[in-house]
C-alpha cells in the first residue's frame, strides 16, 4: 500500500506542483523539499490538522469533515481566521481564493487536487502561515 502512495504521488507530483517553482521559492521553500514531502505523505501524526485523510473536490455548500480538514489548513497556511465548522460558505471560498492567489495557482475558490496539494503543504511547513 505504502508503494502505491508514493507512486501515486511521484504520478501527481508534476500536476501539483504545476506553477509551484514560482510560488514555492517566494515562500522560502525548495522545491526539493516540495517533492520531499508530497513523496513522504502529509497525512499522518505530524499533520497539523487532522479532520480526516480524504481529499475530495469541495465548492461553496459543500459540508462534512473534509471542509473542516480544509478550513484548518488555511487557518495554518495564511492565517484566514476560519471556524472550523465544515460548512464551505462565502467566507472559506473568500479565504481559498486569497490562499489561490498567494500560492499562485489557479483561482476559482474551489478545493481540487492542486488546491489541496499546496494547502497541505504550506499549512505543515514550519514557516506558516505565509501570506
Amino acid at each position: 500500500m505504502r508503494r502505491t502512495l508514493i507512486a501515486a504521488a511521484a504520478l501527481a507530483l508534476p500536476i501539483s506542483l504545476a506553477g509551484a517553482p514560482t510560488a514555492v521559492a517566494s515562500h522560502g521553500i525548495s522545491t526539493a523539499a516540495a517533492v520531499s514531502f508530497v513523496t513522504q505523505g502529509t497525512q499522518g501524526p505530524d499533520d497539523v490538522c487532522n479532520y480526516t485523510d480524504s481529499r475530495p473536490s469541495l465548492r461553496l455548500g459543500s459540508s462534512g469533515a473534509a471542509v473542516q480538514q480544509a478550513q484548518c489548513y488555511l487557518n495554518q497556511a495564511i492565517d484566514a481566521g476560519l471556524d472550523e465548522d465544515g460548512d464551505f460558505g462565502p467566507v472559506t471560498q473568500s479565504a481559498t481564493e486569497d490562499f489561490q492567489q498567494c500560492a499562485d495557482i489557479v483561482v476559482d475558490g474551489r478545493i481540487g487536487a492542486q488546491t489541496w496539494s499546496f494547502l497541505s503543504f504550506w499549512a505543515n511547513a514550519p514557516d506558516a502561515p505565509f501570506c
